[in-house]
């Protein structure tokens, strides 16, 4: 575990990653927000949080990707572009992996459960978070 000093340094290149995702980042890049060394950032980030830097911007370009395909009238490519890819031969590829089909399939599976276009479909949303948010006890 990092040192309360380390770990505000990465908070710091963490939120870094979060607020700017959709724009291309560097490691030397992130690791100057942290003031921190690219490789020694890059370790700590790993040892602390479980994932690397790049293993984390993925992870929030492909979940907004993943809002985007079901609630935007965009086609394959302006997700793409919008979540920081410029191609789609990689964008989807990373998709595939991360969600285990392609872009398009996501879209027509996730739309054939909703009842109106561009909404995400209540079948998909976990109950207890349903409740939550509804007001809604469980029994």
């Amino acid at each position: 575990m990092a040192c309360p000093y380390k770990l505000e340094r990465l908070n710091t290149g963490r939120d870094y990653i979060a607020e700017n995702f959709q724009a291309p980042l560097s490691l030397s890049g992130i690791a100057q927000q942290s003031n921190m060394s690219p490789y020694h950032f890059l370790r700590v980030f790993k040892q602390t949080y479980g994932e690397t830097p790049n293993e984390y911007l993925i992870r929030l370009r492909i979940a907004q990707a993943k809002r985007m395909l079901i609630t935007e009238n965009l086609s394959i490519s302006e997700v793409c572009e919008q979540v920081g890819y410029l191609s789609l031969g990689s964008f989807s590829s990373l998709f595939s992996q991360q969600v285990g089909m392609s872009p398009s399939l996501y879209r027509r599976r996730l739309w054939s459960l909703s009842a109106e276009k561009y909404r995400f479909p209540s079948q998909a949303i976990p109950a207890c978070y349903a409740y939550q948010f509804l007001g809604i006890r469980a029994n």
